[in-house]
């Protein structure tokens, strides 16, 4: 049966609140099948067309997907394909890449009132602050910020820079047991300063892309708060309207 839920809501609302937080839970990881729905409604004593609904609405939100023939699955967050509407990307030959990424700095600080306040935290709460240069075919391209909760992200205090790799959401999942499904992103242009000039062998006052995103957990909990600048001469805008 659906327990710790609102029974003020509807029904389908309370197993879509219940299945959610079976996923906060890890009981199914990103890439993984939720049982079928005849398993949840024989599971939770409900309707097979209350268990599609609840999970219609999870597939709404993009926190599952179903694949055709196959079942219903915790969808993986794709946020790095979001860099390839910005920037190229790309070897020579044109092929889409994962630019090579390089933690250059990492240190444990109060939070500064921004940061705090982008991920809704007390004032002067323990943050990790990660700058991260991202590389294609090894020309820097991207200088980055990253700010996470300490509490929540513990384990990246003591691991190694080179156990990082290039992609910090499977590392935030494996290693913290958090987990990223949606975020925001906001565009804005400014001047490179010293630090981001010599990071990206560019003049200082050059125009620079920043990309800010907020990421957010399955609760819409902030997870994470960072700002990638690139060169403006390297910017692209790709966007497919149908």
């Amino acid at each position: 049966m659906i327990a710790s839920t609102d029974s003020r809501l509807p029904l389908y609302q309370r197993l879509r609140d219940a299945l959610a937080a079976g996923i906060v839970r890890q009981e199914w990881r990103p890439g993984e099948a939720i049982p079928t729905e005849a398993e949840l409604a024989q599971t939770h004593g409900v309707a097979v067309g209350t268990v599609r609904k609840a999970i219609d609405q999870l597939v709404a939100e993009g926190v599952l997907e179903r694949q055709q023939g196959r079942g219903t699955f915790v969808r993986r967050a794709r946020f790095n394909s979001s860099l390839f509407r910005f920037f190229r990307f790309q070897s020579e030959s044109g092929e889409r890449r994962v630019p090579e990424s390089r933690i250059i700095h990492r240190e444990v600080i109060a939070a500064p009132s921004a940061v705090a306040s982008a991920l809704r935290l007390p004032a002067d709460e323990p943050v990790i602050r990660l700058s991260r240069l991202r590389l294609n075919d090894g020309t820097p391209l991207l200088a980055e910020e990253i700010w996470v909760q300490r509490a929540r992200f513990e384990p990246l205090v003591d691991i190694g820079p080179e156990q990082f790799g290039d992609l910090l959401y499977p590392l935030y999942e494996e290693r913290c047991g958090q987990v990223v499904v949606s975020a925001e992103e906001t565009l804005t242009v400014e001047l490179a300063r010293p630090l981001e000039a010599r990071l990206l062998n560019h003049e200082v006052g050059a125009p620079l892309i920043v990309i800010e995103r907020l990421a957010f957990d399955l609760e819409h909990r902030p997870l994470e708060w960072r700002r990638s600048r690139g060169p403006a001469d390297k910017f692209r805008y790709h966007v497919e309207i149908r």
